[in-house]
C-alpha cells in the first residue's frame, strides 16, 4: 500500500511538471494565516430565499415530501443566464458566503458580484433552512429526527441544480467549494457535462471519504448517540454535539497551530503564570487549549443540531463519485472540464495525496500545492491563496465572465 501510494505521488507530480507557456502549470507556494486557530465562521442563521418542491425523489428511491432548499444570491443574473457561479459550503456551513468567505465576496474580488451572479445552498439535512432531520415529518406531524431519510452529497446536488434552473440559469461559470464543498463541486462537474458547468475547483476532498474519515465521523456520532438526551434525534444531545465538535476542531487544525497558539500556557484565567508554580501548589493546571476546546463546544452547540450533525456526517461517509459510474478512475476520466484542485500538506483529515489522485485521474485538471499550518481549515482561511491560485486557473483556461452583452 506504501508503495502503491509513492507511485501514485510520483506520477502525479510527474504529470504535472511541464508548464503551459507563461503561466505556471503546478506550484507549491507557501501561504500561512494570521491567526493558526481563528474561528472559520462568522455570524450563522437560515437566512435566505426558500425553493419548495412538493416531492423530491432521492438517490436512494425514496421520496421526501414538502423538501425545501433555502439559497442565497449575491449579484444579478445577466439576460442570457450564462454568468452564475456556484459555491458549496461545508459540513456546518449555511448559504451565507458573505459570512464565512466574505474576503473572497464582492465587487472585483473572486466571487466578483459585478460580474456574476453568487448562488450558495444549504445542503438537504443540515439545519440552516434547508430539509433535515428538525424539519417537521409530514406524515407525523413530528419533526424527523433519526428517521430523516439518508441523503447523499448527490442529492444535495441534484436538488440545488433544479433550484438555479427554476431561477433562469442556464448554465454556471464554475462550481468551487472545499471539504464536503469540494465534494459537491465534484458532482457537480458530472451533471449534464461541460455544457452546464464549464468549470469546477475542488478544494481539500478527495474521490471518496475513507476508513480514516468515517473513523473520525463515527467517533463524533457516538459521542452524539451516546448522550442520555439524544431520544432518537428528538433531544437536543447538547453534551454529545459539545464533544463532537471537539474532536473535530483537533482534526481540523495541525499539530503546528495548535503549538503556535497554545503551547504549554495556562488559561487566562489561571492563578498560576506556568505549569510548573500551580505543580509546587499541588494545583491541576488547566492548559489554555483546554479553553480552546471548551469554548467551541459551547459555541457549536448553539448554533447546530444534533440530529443534523448525524445526518450529514453520514453524508460525507457515503461520498464516492466511482459509485455507479465504472469506480473511481473511470468517473474522474470522464470529466471534460478544465478542473482545478487544491490540496493543503498540513490537512490531516483529507491528506495531499486524496487531492493528487484526484488530479492524477481527472483529464484536464490542474494541482495546486499550498502549504499552510492551519490544517484542513486552510480551505477556510488561506483566502488570498485561493484567489491567487483561482486567478492564475481561470486566465490559463480562458474562464471569464461573459461579455456585458450576454
Amino acid at each position: 500500500e506504501t508503495m502503491s501510494a509513492l507511485r501514485l505521488l510520483q506520477a502525479a507530480r510527474k504529470r504535472f511538471r511541464r508548464p503551459k507557456a507563461g503561466i505556471p502549470f503546478f506550484a507549491k507556494r507557501r501561504f500561512c494565516s494570521t491567526d493558526a486557530t481563528e474561528d472559520e465562521y462568522g455570524t450563522m442563521n437560515a437566512s435566505g430565499e426558500t425553493y419548495k418542491f412538493d416531492s423530491l425523489r432521492l438517490e436512494s428511491g425514496k421520496i421526501i415530501k414538502n423538501a425545501q432548499i433555502r439559497y442565497k444570491t449575491f449579484g444579478e443574473l445577466n439576460k442570457a443566464g450564462d454568468n452564475c457561479v456556484v459555491i458549496c459550503h461545508a459540513l456546518t456551513g449555511n448559504a451565507s458566503v458573505d459570512e464565512w468567505w466574505a474576503p473572497l465576496l464582492g465587487p472585483n474580488k473572486l466571487f466578483d458580484t459585478n460580474k456574476y451572479m453568487v448562488f450558495c445552498a444549504n445542503i438537504l439535512g443540515s439545519c440552516y433552512g434547508s430539509t433535515g432531520p428538525r424539519s417537521t415529518n409530514p406524515d407525523t406531524g413530528m419533526r424527523y429526527g433519526s428517521s430523516f431519510p439518508a441523503v447523499t452529497v448527490r442529492d444535495s446536488v441534484r436538488s440545488h441544480s433544479q433550484v438555479l434552473k427554476s431561477l433562469g440559469v442556464n448554465q454556471i461559470q464554475f462550481v468551487l467549494g472545499g471539504s464536503l464543498g469540494g465534494m459537491q463541486a465534484l458532482e457537480w462537474g458530472f451533471l449534464e457535462g461541460s455544457d452546464w458547468v464549464k468549470s469546477v475547483v475542488a478544494i481539500a476532498c478527495g474521490a471518496k471519504h475513507t476508513a480514516w474519515q468515517i473513523a473520525i465521523s463515527e467517533v463524533q456520532r457516538g459521542a452524539i448517540l451516546r448522550d442520555p438526551t439524544w431520544e432518537n434525534g428528538q433531544g437536543q444531545a447538547h453534551n454529545g454535539l459539545g464533544i463532537a465538535r471537539q474532536i473535530a476542531m483537533i482534526s481540523y487544525r495541525s499539530h503546528n497551530a495548535y503549538e503556535s497558539k497554545f503551547g504549554r500556557k495556562l488559561t487566562k484565567s489561571s492563578d498560576f503564570e506556568d505549569v510548573n508554580q500551580a505543580i509546587v501548589k499541588g494545583v491541576t493546571p488547566t492548559f489554555d487549549v483546554e479553553g480552546y476546546l471548551q469554548y467551541q463546544d459551547s459555541k457549536f452547540r448553539s448554533r447546530f443540531d444534533a440530529a443534523s450533525y448525524v445526518a450529514c456526517t453520514r453524508k460525507m461517509d457515503t461520498h464516492d463519485v466511482g459509485r455507479g459510474r465504472g469506480g473511481i478512475e473511470t468517473a474522474l476520466g470522464s470529466l471534460t472540464q478544465p478542473t482545478l484542485v487544491i490540496g493543503f500538506d498540513g490537512d490531516l483529515l483529507y491528506p495531499m495525496k486524496e487531492q493528487l489522485e484526484l488530479a492524477h485521474h481527472i483529464p484536464n485538471s490542474t494541482m495546486k500545492e499550498m502549504t499552510s499550518d492551519a490544517g484542513h481549515d486552510a480551505f477556510l482561511l488561506e483566502y488570498d491563496a485561493i484567489q491567487n491560485a483561482c486567478e492564475s486557473f481561470f486566465v490559463e483556461n480562458d474562464i471569464k465572465p461573459p461579455s456585458e452583452s450576454s
